[in-house]
């Protein structure tokens, strides 16, 4: 008698459009797997009863309550055949795929696609789903790059392809209409920037005057904006070709269909204006220190961090984030404060996280993130970047973040969302640097130091060399005179450091502002634990050796 085999049948459709039919695409999908496993009952096989189903979720992510769901039940060994009408409906990549593939083979999962005759429990079958899975991820971009660039194209002919609507306009067709009302509160607004000069006497003005963002309503009724206007909402609107008539598209505009709200005149000095304001606050008169989150960033308490810097040797000019509060109140520091802050690992962690929900290039200009930068607020175990104008959905955001961060909208405006980084502060050659729970840097990008790799390779050079040259030889008692000089002395130990000590220094992931002075100037322990926590390597389970 054949043994029972426990089927799951998992459905997915990329789009919501048509699943509020009574017999949809995952209908489908689900009714030829259920006749493919009822022709297979004399082998033992059942459909489990409960449903597996995406509506709405693309393949390119592993973030599905379906998906999430089936793996769970594998996970509990509810499950013993894996079936779908095909291979893309339960990942469009390669990588995914891998993982999900794993997953089956560490718990007996078979796994069968019903219009492709697959098994993954033979190599030929493995090759031939990664040959097909490789065309589904092409076909996924390849799809991707047709639909931007129809929004290109279409940007290009002057139409408006949807986002956030901008104050002033509504959508009708898309096109933008001008609203009478909001129109005259835009033109207000660039008029007042023009005679203030200062986006902060703006803010204040118009909060005076009760102007709030634009209220607008979500296709589930509810209603969304109306509040003040931030400080990243009057840049991002001060910026805004939209108002003179152009549609933007990356870093180049187009005539749009739409009317101007804002004389070109006006928006031309409003930009000098903006650009000579933005010089004012990242740069110093020396030219040499700049701040791009100066005016944005903020510690715990709400006090503004002021940016400074000091000169090292050989002219090298070293960069802070000050507690403005902190340096002149004189009071005992608090529980949740960071009085002072390295300002370059800082950014570049504030900079990669802006480019991944934002989806712009790596590199991007600070001028064209500061727009988007509400505030950020730096705590001893927390970094919360609130961020403006997203104009996606934030679930849909959270999985272009890592795993510990997290992603919010926030209470206090419907525009903004909150992009919340957990880390810790440690001490390190006179200056605090914020790296995560497990001693890695905060900031995304390794850093491989040359002096490190240099020392670590000497180290070990000059410890073979003892071990291979006994002192009773003539050899072994020069390598040993050559050994007793200072410089050989005080790198020789370094070759007995941890062995995940030594291989994030090698890949460049050792934790923030560990030097090679630091190391041959401390007394380094013998037991590996001890190191870690010196050195500011997190604990042996987060650095397994």
């Amino acid at each position: 008698m054949a043994r029972r085999l426990r089927c799951a049948i998992y459905t997915r459709k990329s789009s919501e459009e048509g699943l509020d039919q009574t017999f949809n695409s995952l209908d489908a999908q689900r009714e030829a797997c259920e006749a493919y496993v009822l022709s297979q009952a004399g082998e033992g096989w059942s459909t489990s009863k409960r449903a597996y189903d995406d509506g709405g979720f693309s393949g390119g992510s592993m973030d599905r309550p379906g998906l999430k769901a089936l793996l769970e039940d594998i996970d509990r060994k509810l499950v013993d055949v894996v079936v779908v009408y095909k291979v893309d409906r339960l990942t469009r990549s390669l990588a995914d795929f891998a993982k999900i593939v794993e997953v089956f083979d560490a718990r007996g999962v078979s796994f069968v696609s019903v219009t492709q005759a697959f098994n993954t429990t033979s190599s030929m079958g493995r090759l031939t789903l990664n040959v097909l899975l490789s065309f589904a991820q092409f076909e996924r971009e390849v799809t991707g790059e047709r639909i931007r660039d129809k929004i290109a194209a279409s940007k290009a002919k002057g139409m408006w392809m949807g986002g956030n609507l901008p104050l002033g306009y509504d959508a009708k067709d898309r096109m933008l209409v001008i609203n009478p009302a909001e129109a005259a509160q835009v033109r207000n607004i660039f008029d007042r920037y023009l005679q203030l000069g200062s986006v902060d006497d703006l803010k204040a003005d118009l909060d005076g005057l009760g102007c709030t963002s634009k209220v607008w309503t979500t296709r589930k009724g509810t209603t969304r904006g109306g509040r003040p206007l931030g400080r990243g909402a009057l840049f991002h609107l001060l910026r805004n070709p939209t108002y003179i008539g152009r549609i933007p598209h990356k870093e180049v505009t187009y005539p749009g269909l739409h009317q101007a709200i804002v004389d070109e005149a006006v928006f031309a000095a409003a930009q000098a204006r903006l650009t000579e304001g933005a010089a004012l606050r990242t740069g110093r008169s020396t030219g040499v220190a700049t701040a791009p989150l100066r005016g944005l960033i903020f510690d715990a308490q709400g006090a503004p961090m002021t940016p400074t810097f000091t000169y090292a040797k050989h002219k090298r000019v070293y960069r802070y984030y000050v507690s403005k509060g902190r340096a002149h109140s004189g009071g005992a520091e608090g529980q949740h404060d960071v009085r002072r802050i390295a300002a370059e690992p800082f950014e570049a962690m504030v900079r990669d996280r802006l480019e991944r929900v934002l989806g712009t290039p790596a590199s991007t200009p600070w001028r064209q993130l500061q727009p988007h930068i509400a505030r950020v607020e730096v705590m001893s175990g927390l970094v919360r970047i609130v961020v403006f104008g997203l104009g996606e959905d934030t679930d849909r955001l959270r999985a272009r973040l890592d795993k510990a961060d997290r992603l919010t909208p926030c209470d206090e405006a419907d525009d903004l969302a909150a992009i919340e980084i957990a880390v810790r502060p440690i001490f390190r050659g006179g200056r605090t640097w914020l790296v995560a729970p497990t001693g890695r840097a905060a900031d995304r990008p390794t850093h491989i130091d040359p002096a490190l790799l240099k020392a670590l390779r000497f180290a070990h050079r000059w410890q073979t060399k003892l071990d291979a040259s006994p002192l009773t030889s003539m050899e072994g008692l020069q390598t040993a005179r050559a050994a007793a000089d200072s410089y050989v002395r005080r790198l020789t130990p370094l070759a007995f450091l941890a062995p995940d000590i030594q291989r994030a220094i090698i890949n460049g992931s050792q934790p923030a502002g560990l030097t090679l002075q630091q190391l041959i100037n401390t007394k380094i322990p013998v037991a590996w634990d001890d190191q870690r926590r010196m050195l500011g390597f997190g604990t042996a389970a987060q650095n397994p050796s």
